[in-house]
């Protein structure tokens, strides 16, 4: 770990306890006011702690967001384990889940097909959002101002001949997701693989995860796996029921 990392979290972990004055979080710390100064304006930059009139130092919003994502994450990923472990043995395919936090789409879970093919996902890290199942579920769920600044800050890559590469292409696509309330990706990043996802919600109908089922096109076709459907929504909405 860098010792800049080591510091900023040793200074979260301060203000965990309570706000903290400069000269007290460089005397914690054993280091400079200078050095400490100079952490806690890139962590005020991007909100991870905030300075008060009386210039005293607490934690600041980005952390609530954080601390929210990682509760919901935790809750939804114990909630859907038995529901996701009776889909893949239904289907013998490869099951998602993912999850939304700070613009990305971070896959929480896995269970790979019963078949020897394998895909490239990971748990923990993101799914591309223009071209996966899980991602434009979970796109799709984003208020308009937040959504409209994510269609323009993508970069579109292609990764086979059907990846959506523009922003007009993908904001109708995720207009048909909410729509019909289910994903495809059609051969996009994988281009011997098709995918379908569906939302989990909470109470409120707030999207808090997405569940993909994914089949390589020479087990199944794309019409094949769109009759994996019902068995899918069926799983999402069991988990949308345990969840709340």
């Amino acid at each position: 770990m860098s010792q800049s990392l080591a510091r900023a979290l040793q200074i979260l972990a301060s203000l965990g306890e309570g706000e903290r004055s400069l000269d007290q979080l460089a005397t914690e710390l054993g280091v400079h006011k200078t050095t400490v100064l100079r952490l806690l304006r890139t962590m005020e930059a991007d909100r991870f702690v905030r300075r008060d009139e009386a210039h005293r130092y607490r934690l600041g919003s980005r952390l609530f967001a954080l601390a929210d994502a990682a509760r919901e994450q935790h809750v939804v990923r114990e909630v859907a384990a038995p529901h996701l472990r009776q889909l893949n043995q239904k289907t013998g395919q490869t099951v998602h889940l993912a999850a939304w936090e700070n613009g990305e789409v971070i896959y929480i879970d896995k269970l790979e097909s019963v078949r020897t093919i394998r895909m490239y996902s990971q748990v923990g890290v993101p799914a591309a959002l223009h071209c996966t199942a899980v991602g434009k579920i979970l796109l799709a769920a984003q208020p308009k101002r937040q959504r409209e600044a994510v269609l323009a800050s993508l970069d579109y890559h292609g990764y086979t001949p059907q990846t959506i590469t523009s922003a007009d292409a993908l904001r109708d696509e995720l207009d048909g997701v909410r729509t019909r309330g289910w994903a495809q990706d059609r051969a996009e990043h994988e281009s011997f693989m098709n995918c379908i996802g569906a939302p989990v919600m909470d109470q409120a109908g707030r999207i808090v995860g997405a569940v993909s089922v994914s089949v390589p096109d020479v087990l199944l076709n794309y019409e094949q796996v769109l009759e994996l459907l019902p068995e899918l929504l069926a799983t999402t909405q069991a988990i949308s029921a345990d969840y709340n």
